[in-house]
Formats: C-alpha cells, structure tokens, sequence
C-alpha cells in the first residue's frame, strides 16, 4: 500500500494540470486522431499481461520479445504504444505465424497519463504483470498499478544521466511505486536504477537489440553515392554529425585532403535543414563542395560531396573505405557506429557515445570500431585506415562473434516475464 500523505495531495494538483493540458493537446495535429482513445481508453481490452512499448525503438523490443515467448498454456498479451510509428510496428510486424498459438494477443493506444484515464485503463485490463520497456516511468500509471496490485517490470532498462540525476532527487517519491524487478542492460544502469529503487531486485541482461542485429556481405547493395564514385578511388564518409560538430568536421576534411588529396569525401549530415548553412561554412573554409543532387555521372576527380537526399547513408556504407560516425564529438550521446561496422568498414568514433554504452567497451577489441580522443585523433586514425589495406571479411567476423555472444535478452526477458505471470497463479 501507498502510505506516502504526499501522494494523494500530489495526484489532486497533478489531475489539476492535465485538465489543464488537454485542450491543448486535443488540437496537437499528431496527437488529435487518437485523441478520443488518449483519454477514454475504451478500446483497451482486458489482459494478463500489459507491456507498454513507447516509440519505434521499443516497439521493435516488444515484437523480439513476444515472439520469443514460448508458453504451455492460454495468455492474453496486451501491447501498447504512445506514437503512430510505433503502432505501424506493431501491427505490421507481429506475425501471427511468429506468435505461440497459446498467445492471444491484443494491441493498443497507450492514454494520457491523466489520473482518471489511467485509472480506468488500469481496471480494464486489469493486468497481473505490468512490462515497461527501457524506462517510461508516468505516476499516475505506476500509482494505478499499485493499487490494483500489479507486478511491475522494467525490461530492458536504462538511465540516461540527466534522468537519474532527476530521479534520484526525487527518489522518495518514486519509491511509492516501487517496480518489483528490474533488468537493465548494463551494470552502470543497473546501479543507477539501484540508487532509485533500493528495495528493487535489481539485475542485468544482454540488450534486447543485439537480438535484431545481422551481419552483413561486403557485397556493395544499391546505393546511389555508389554510383558515382570510381572504384579505384577511396571513398571516406562522415555520418550522422551534428551542427555542435560541423567546426571540428570541417578541420578534420582539411587534414583527410592534406593527407590524402586523391579521395572523395561524403559528408551525411545528421538533419537535413543543417545543408545550406553546412554548405556555405565548408565554402568560407574554401572548400569546393557539391550536393549530391547536383552530380549526376562518375566522378573523375576527387570530390567532397554534401550528400542532400534522404535514405542513402546505411546503403553507402558498404562502398566506403573508412566511416566517421558523428554525434560522438562533444557531449551528444553518439549515432549509431553498429551499422558500418557490421559491414566490415573502419569504423571511428568521438569520445562521447553515451547513448550506445549498451553496446560494450569491448566492441573496440574486436578492431571494428575504433574511439579517438579528439577531432585531431579522429582525422589522423581516418587517414591511417586509408592507406593501410585489411582483410574486410576479418572484420566482418570479429562483429559477428561479437553480437552473437550478445544475443539472447529477448529471451531472457520472455522468460523472466513468463515466470512472474506464473507466480501469480501459484
């Protein structure tokens, strides 16, 4: 039971605020077509399990871990989602053929986390087991659970430094509502968790997105920057950089030209409205640059080449010799470095790369990725790359092993979800 006096005080001021908000959020353009449903969870069907997938990322997490359930007896699934592009995953990528057949699964628009519509889809579905994927703690959700005495896990889990520093200062109050278990993917998440939740039982597991990930041929697929570039002539790419980065990128193409003029170089910024002013600052720097609408044969010379259309970059990777992924440079949290590397390209990396920490520190072992210290490190180890000739399928390889000893959290989280239903019907 919730003995906290602060809580019930807390929830009239909160309930305050929804009210509030809705207005305003029923003429929000993405929000107004499930609006009704946000609010009046009507459509939500009653279940023994409740997992709650909040975007695209998670989606992707409850479709590897619901086809990895493996059960003896009947089990309603009821899968929620906050976002459109989460429930395109859902519904497109559950295949009933992937399912067990004792599954009956059920999917959904998550609501507000206004009290009274929490309250209302808690009773509904009147869920034994509560599964949170990575980290969406709503207090109105978790206080609904509470009181209706369901199991709480958190899967997958993970804090980002700015959300446990503001968990911890709130620890007393998130401590009410306790989850009964959490797995989180690695051992630094798993303390911060422990620092919020000291009563939890608390333990790691291998990332669910291990289980999604493939290894790919060398074999060049079709790419447009492909197309263009001359087979004989390196090809260098700077991917995914951000506008914090674009100083320290242009610093970085003078010494790549210095240290090896006869290349091209792809530069695949991380948002597209950043091409105009990145191109008219690599112009101030003297440097000549083309769009990548603009060409429309094979080069004959070396390029530095804006790339300004959409969807090419995992395709490219598989021509380049050598890939700088951005993000990584200053404190942003990193892109993902994993894409390139699978398919056996150098792969280099800034200093900061927080937000893939789940991938490990031994990735770097495997001679795939490799971190540099700074934007100078960064220039000189993408020149080393392209003049020192390696076995691509070694590469290739060594990323192989690596994801495979990874793999297996969407079975483990199947499993840990299967046995605490279970304890509920001893």
């Amino acid at each position: 039971m919730i003995k906290n006096v602060f809580i019930p005080n807390f929830f009239k001021f909160y309930n305050i605020l929804w009210k509030a908000a809705l207005p305003f959020l029923k003429r929000h353009p993405r929000l107004a077509p499930t609006f009704d449903r946000r609010i009046n969870p009507a459509h939500l069907q009653p279940a023994d399990i409740w997992i709650q997938a909040a975007s695209a990322g998670e989606a992707y997490l409850a479709v590897s871990t619901i086809n990895a359930f493996n059960t003896d007896r009947p089990v309603t699934i009821m899968v929620t989602t906050t976002t459109d592009q989460g429930m395109e995953i859902l519904t497109k990528t559950l295949s009933p053929k992937k399912i067990s057949p004792q599954i009956n699964l059920c999917i959904g628009t998550f609501p507000f986390d206004s009290p009274k519509a929490m309250k209302k889809a808690v009773q509904q579905i009147n869920p034994a087991i509560m599964v949170l994927l990575e980290t969406e703690l709503w207090p109105a959700h978790l206080y609904a659970l509470k009181k209706n005495h369901t199991r709480v896990l958190i899967i997958n889990g993970r804090l980002s430094k700015k959300s446990s520093r503001n968990y911890k200062l709130t620890k007393a109050f998130w401590g009410s509502f306790a989850p009964e278990r959490i797995l989180a993917i690695s051992a630094e998440d798993a303390q911060k968790f422990s620092m919020i939740f000291p009563q939890t039982r608390v333990e790691t597991m291998d990332n669910i997105k291990f289980d999604r990930m493939t290894v790919q041929s060398t074999a060049d697929k079709r790419s447009a920057l492909a197309e263009i570039v001359p087979r004989e002539m390196p090809l260098s790419i700077f991917a995914s950089f951000r506008r914090q980065e674009e100083t320290q990128i242009i610093e970085m193409i003078k010494i790549l030209l210095k240290k090896g003029p006869n290349q091209i170089i792809a530069l695949f910024p991380r948002h597209m409205h950043r091409i105009s002013p990145f191109l008219k600052a690599l112009n101030k720097n003297s440097l000549t640059v083309y769009k990548g609408s603009q060409i429309s044969s094979v080069l004959t010379n070396p390029a530095i080449i804006l790339w300004d259309k959409f969807g090419d970059l995992h395709q490219a990777y598989s021509r380049a010799d050598v890939v700088f992924v951005g993000g990584s440079l200053v404190p942003l949290g990193g892109q993902n470095f994993m894409e390139p590397a699978a398919l056996g390209v150098p792969t280099i990396i800034g200093p900061h790369w927080q937000d893939f920490a789940w991938v490990g520190k031994e990735i770097f072992e495997t001679g795939a990725v490799t971190q540099c210290r700074n934007w100078q490190h960064t220039a000189e180890t993408m020149s080393r790359y392209l003049v020192k000739s390696e076995n691509r399928q070694t590469r290739i390889d060594a990323v192989n092993h690596y994801i495979s000893q990874k793999q297996g959290g969407a079975q483990t989280a199947a499993d840990t979800i299967w046995a605490s239903w279970l304890a509920t019907h001893k």
